[in-house]
């Protein structure tokens, strides 16, 4: 069984490496300059960026998904380090004034936009009037002509890459045994 299990490791890490690699070769998809909605007003996808050239938007669906939120809530231990390389910004349905309030009770840093008009993340591929949000992440770049394009996307769902406890639960004898955020 150890065996086994060391041989599915190794593999998963070997497809994972392929994966970094098959990113670094995506097509990049022009991007249209969405406005969003902040505490601050209105700011437009290309103002996201700040000082940087790459941006991550986070696609969440909002204080009223515990699984969002637990996601979030990762992102902040994380925060200084991505803040070393890129800008970082969560997107939800919330409004600014909701975010703001879950933000202060979390302990969130990171910036947070609203897109009322569901435009930047039906783009996006996160929000269809079919299924409704969905939780995911883009990576974008700011060309030095100022166009804007989507380097990478990927959901987010249990047993992703993007939130730590559920592969530590998984080294549990039971697993997350039913857990569930709150």
């Amino acid at each position: 069984m150890n065996e086994k299990l060391r041989e599915v490791e190794q593999k998963w890490y070997a497809l994972s490496q392929e994966l970094y690699e098959l990113r670094k070769e995506t097509t990049p998809e022009p991007v249209s300059d969405f406005e969003l909605q902040t505490a601050s007003g209105p700011k437009k996808l290309s103002e996201l960026f700040g000082t940087y050239r790459d941006l991550i938007v986070v696609h969440n669906m909002g204080g009223s998904c515990n699984y969002c939120t637990l996601w979030a809530d990762g992102y902040s231990g994380y925060l200084r380090h991505l803040s070393e390389r890129t800008a970082f910004v969560v997107c939800s349905p919330d409004s600014p004034e909701n975010q703001a309030k879950l933000a202060a009770a979390r302990g969130w840093k990171f910036e947070m936009v609203c897109d009322a008009s569901k435009e930047f993340t039906s783009a996006m591929g996160f929000w269809s009037e079919e299924h409704g949000w969905w939780p995911g992440v883009s990576a974008f770049h700011l060309n030095e002509d100022g166009s804007i394009v989507r380097t990478n996307r990927d959901m987010l769902g249990p047993g992703d890459a993007y939130c730590m406890v559920w592969p530590m639960f998984s080294l549990l004898k039971d697993g997350p045994n039913g857990w569930e955020p709150h």
